[in-house]
């Protein structure tokens, strides 16, 4: 059993290297490309030849004298659910170290991730049964997701 400076330590470890991981390949957000009619709108622009006609805004083009379109933006809230399995079949290892450790540095790696681009992260731990559940939940009033208890 470790204790729990080891444990403290070795999760703030494990924060600092995913962090920097989530950072350097996961270093994009989730705009989406498309456009078209999303989910929030953006802007009322001038009309320009190709724009949808059935994006006019017509309450503006009368106001103005000329056809102004809408723009929408469709923007993508993940929500990243992490799978585990804390069965002992995950103290299994290698001479790297066990397959839950590797599950752990691969979990918070995805959370970081998912947590610095505003999205939402939950986990459901699980062995022949669902050992704990955690709902999906934004950076802030997301719990430390450890396997310490385990």
């Amino acid at each position: 059993m470790r204790s729990t400076t080891e444990i403290l330590k070795k999760v703030r470890e494990l924060e600092i290297k995913s962090k920097k991981l989530a950072r350097d390949l996961f270093s994009g957000e989730y705009h989406s490309a498309f456009k078209g009619k999303g989910m929030s709108f953006k802007e009322v622009r001038e009309y320009a030849a190709g724009d949808d006609i059935r994006f006019i805004d017509w309450n503006v083009s009368a106001r103005f004298g000329h056809p102004y379109s809408k723009i929408f933006e469709e923007e993508r809230e993940l929500t990243v659910m992490l799978l585990v399995d804390i069965s002992n079949s995950s103290l299994f290892g290698t001479h790297y170290g066990l397959k839950r450790d590797l599950a752990t540095e691969i979990a918070a790696v995805l959370a970081f991730s998912a947590v610095s681009n505003g999205d939402k992260v939950g986990a459901i731990f699980y062995s022949d049964r669902v050992e704990m559940y955690v709902p999906p939940k934004k950076a802030g009033s997301m719990p430390c997701l450890s396997f310490a208890k385990y």
